[in-house]
Order: structure tokens, then sequence, then C-alpha cells
């Protein structure tokens, strides 16, 4: 009686979205661009603008991409048509930036006032087309038990940065005299939520993000691709390479990592300080992050 029980609770959670694509694009094609849009992608260095739909209130979210980032990667990894998962949505720009490109996209966060962010951000501004963006305030790790295997064509996302934004925040890359801005001792934390990514100490953060993604390899489709977006952090005059950490657990869970593409934030970075000046030559993290491309090992 459980049993049958449990087996419609998760026919229920099946979501009516679209994942086949609508253009007209040859099969062997990886996207819908041109020969000439290809070009401009093959560059390993990006740099993007904002927009005044982004979200860059951190007392909204402590750790938000624009949307120009987002179009790039799905226009590249993905035709009309097909669907985008964002398996930790935030504020919604995943989604924002498939319903511009008309494809369906499906976002999860544990927050609910992210959610509802992402929400509101969608329901701004609609476009008619034909396809779904939905935000779903859940576990990553329930992600299974939403979508049918082989569906999703694209996993994009910035993950949490373990509890490297759980402590106060200092501002040394800014200059002196704006080190004290609003932001100033205040801890950038998603959630105190015990199965938050974002409060787990580095080596348990690699092993749950290694789970979540070896459970959403069967939703991918034969030709699937997965993107994340992430930047190194300092801690206690200590270099944290949080990318090695997801290149390690997305390696454990059945992916290989394809392409490594630098986002050079420095056309968007002002008023930067002396860090590190005179004895201790330290990269400063805001002027760059990291955007890796992987696919499933078997491919």
């Amino acid at each position: 009686m459980e049993a049958v029980k449990q087996l419609n609770i998760e026919e229920q959670l099946f979501l009516d979205i679209g994942y086949k694509k609508t253009c007209n694009c040859p099969d062997n094609h990886l996207n819908c661009l041109t020969a000439k849009e290809w070009i401009k992608n093959q560059i390993g260095v990006w740099q993007f603008n904002y927009e005044k739909r982004d979200i860059r209130d951190k007392n909204l979210h402590p750790a938000t991409f624009p949307i120009a980032l987002a179009k790039r990667c799905i226009e590249l990894f993905t035709h009309q048509g097909e669907l985008v998962l964002d398996p930790f949505v935030g504020s919604g720009t995943t989604l924002i930036a498939a319903r511009d490109l008309n494809r369906n996209a499906v976002g999860f966060d544990l927050n609910a006032e992210y959610v509802k962010l992402s929400k509101t951000r969608l329901s701004q501004n609609s476009l008619f087309n034909e396809t779904k963006q939905i935000s779903i305030c859940d576990d990553a790790r329930n992600i299974k038990n939403y979508l049918k295997e082989n569906t999703v064509k694209l996993i994009l996302t910035s993950p949490p940065y373990a509890n490297l934004l759980n402590r106060k925040r200092k501002n040394k890359s800014r200059r002196s005299d704006h080190r004290k801005n609003d932001q100033f001792n205040k801890i950038e934390q998603y959630s105190q939520d015990k199965r938050d990514l974002g409060i787990l100490e580095l080596e348990e953060y690699e092993n749950q993000i290694s789970l979540i993604y070896k459970n959403l390899l069967p939703l991918l489709s034969s030709k699937g691709h997965c993107v994340i977006n992430v930047a190194d952090m300092w801690w206690e005059n200590e270099r944290i390479p949080i990318h090695i950490a997801i290149i390690n657990a997305l390696s454990k869970a059945g992916y290989k990592l394809r392409n490594t593409i630098i986002w050079d934030r420095t056309n968007i970075v002002n008023k930067v300080g002396i860090f590190g000046w005179p004895s201790n030559y330290i990269t400063m993290g805001t002027t760059f992050e990291f955007i890796l491309h992987f696919i499933p090992k078997e491919v």
C-alpha cells in the first residue's frame, strides 16, 4: 500500500514542460548559431554587461550573474524549445534568459523568498512564446522526482560557495574609503537551512555537489551539457579553489570537463583597492570567475 502511494506522489510531481527542439536546425547542429556567431564563442575569455533587469542588490541575493551570461550559455548549448535546468536558481536569472531565447526552463531553490523573487521577475515584461519557465521551492536532491530522464539539454547554474559567504564581509578588495559600504560586516549567506550547501565545509560541499549532479545525470539527453559559473575565494589569507572542488565533484559524478572559460569582470569592476601591496601578491577574485563546461563521460 505504501509503495503504491509513493508511486502516485512521484507521478504527480512530474512537470508538464516541453523539451524537444522546435527550430528547423539540422539534427547534427549543437545550437541555432550562425557560423559568424559561433566564432565569437571560440574565444575563451568572455565579458558581459549588466542590464536594468539584472539583480545587483545583495540584500535580495548575495551572488548573482548577469542575464547576458546565462543567455550566451543557453544559446551555445541548446536549440529553441529545448529544456534548461538550474538546480540552484536563486533570483531566477537562468529562467529569464531562457524565456528571452524561447527555451523551456525549470529552476529549484530551497529558499522560498528567492523562488518568490524569480516568479516576480518572470511576471514582468512577459512576451508571448510557446515555452514555459517554472521556479520551484525544493531541494536540488529531489529534482529527479520532477523531470523525466533524457529530457534536459543543459544544466546551467551558479551554485552556493560552500560556507565561504557565511562570514562577515570585509570588502578588502575595495579602496579603503569605499570599504565601509552598506555590505561591510554583513554576512552574505543564502540561509541557515541544514540542507543548504552554503553552510558546509568545502570537503562535504564537494561530496554533496557530486551526489546532486550524479542524480541529475540520467535527466540529461544523450548530447546534453552542463555549465557551472563559480569563483574562487580568499579566507584567512588562503585561496580557496572552489572551481577545483566543482571539477572533482562532477568527475566523481560521471562528467568530464570539456572547456574552461574565464569571465573577465574587469569591465564592471571599479574603485579597486591596493590588495597585498607591497609584499603579498594576490590576484583579485572580483576581477574574474570561471565558467566550467562539462559533458557526460560516456559521450
